[in-house]
């Protein structure tokens, strides 16, 4: 998905509606009656009709805070919001198109199954037309990828704890994703630091479910097109087709080095993978992953911390997916080694964190 499209996003309330009747599209084969179907128990989500999307976005006219391939987003403010700092909201339109239109109700299946503090909420949809619509709260603070890569300074704000705890947040909304929401685990397919979006806290809300996979619970083949980003996709998957849970591990390998390091996971010179270039520093250890970190955290950081999550993040981008921790031992890890991540004391731990570490292989 390209990164413009993911520059959106904020928190808002949203009166709920009972469903209307929606025309059906069986000249397409396409069918969304399960999704109002379920609508009732979901009270916080609205079902919007198209004279309505036009408003939201005056006839589409509104600013346009995201725009890509196969979507733009514009920024609203939505009526009878209580609040006046949580009425803005964000409202994705996708391209009309068959295919598209498959991918959007497949990634609206999926953010109806999510309630989750670390990702961003759906507040409303539209699938009266080809251009399904998703209104999405609004983020404000932008990406971590603009945080981290924009040039502007602003990585000076992401200090070494505001960086652990991101990543421990982040693989809190994965393990959610993986263990946590229902019977058969999602799968993100694209976690990059440009689908997360950063609160008014810094605090960071995953996104983007256009490559989400669900209800399987072992690796699949996966269907259509392929899913990820350049430099964070897991070769695995490249080579074979199959889609696992270890598939959004590799993923969130790659942006740990990315917190740790400053650098993007697709350099500006061609062919620089950052993974590529990190392997013979994490080998070093000690020297390798000083000379490693930011150098814009100007030394302000605990090298024994940085060395735990460079092990972590070695081990979440092996080669072998079976030999990658899950979330849940990851985020083990972070809160008995890295205490800058979470405040959280996990009693009865009792170096579990110190065995998992010690049973994964480098990469």
């Amino acid at each position: 998905m390209p990164v413009a499209d993911l520059k959106f996003l904020g928190r808002c309330a949203l009166p709920c509606c009972r469903p209307r009747p929606r025309p059906a599209y069986p000249e397409r084969g396409l069918k969304a009656s399960h999704i109002a179907d379920e609508l009732p128990k979901i009270a916080y989500v609205r079902q919007y009709g198209w004279l309505e999307v036009e408003s939201l976005t005056r006839n589409f006219t509104a600013a346009v805070i995201g725009e890509g391939g196969f979507s733009t987003v514009y920024l609203t403010r939505l009526r009878g919001a209580t609040a006046p700092s949580s009425s803005l909201a964000a409202v994705k339109v996708h391209r009309s198109g068959e295919r598209l239109h498959r991918a959007f109700l497949q990634e609206l299946d999926v953010l109806l199954r999510l309630r989750h503090p670390r990702i961003v909420r759906l507040l409303g949809f539209c699938d009266d037309r080809e251009e399904g619509v998703l209104v999405l709260e609004y983020v404000p603070n932008g990406s971590l990828h603009e945080k981290l890569h924009s040039g502007a300074g602003d990585a000076a704000a992401l200090g070494w704890a505001r960086r652990m705890r991101i990543a421990y947040e982040v693989a809190g909304a994965v393990e959610y994703l993986h263990d946590g929401c229902g019977e058969l685990p999602i799968v993100h397919g694209d976690i990059t630091t440009a689908n997360v979006l950063l609160d008014g806290g810094l605090d960071p809300k995953l996104c983007d479910f256009g490559s989400a996979r669900a209800g399987f619970s072992s690796a699949v083949r996966s269907a259509g097109p392929i899913i990820g980003s350049p430099g964070y996709a897991d070769p695995h998957y490249l080579r074979t087709g199959m889609v696992s849970k270890s598939t959004d591990v590799y993923s969130f390998g790659v942006l740990l080095l990315e917190l740790i390091t400053g650098l993007p996971a697709v350099g500006s010179e061609e062919g620089r993978v950052l993974t590529a270039d990190m392997r013979p520093r994490l080998r070093e250890e000690g020297r390798g992953v000083a000379e490693a970190v930011d150098p814009r955290l100007g030394g302000e950081y605990d090298t024994r911390e940085a060395a735990a999550m460079a092990a972590v993040a070695a081990r979440c981008v092996g080669e072998q997916p079976s030999l990658r921790p899950s979330m849940a031992e990851i985020r083990l890890i972070m809160r008995e080694e890295v205490p800058s991540s979470s405040s959280a004391v996990v009693a009865g731990s009792n170096g579990k964190a110190a065995a998992l570490r010690s049973s994964l292989t480098v990469f």
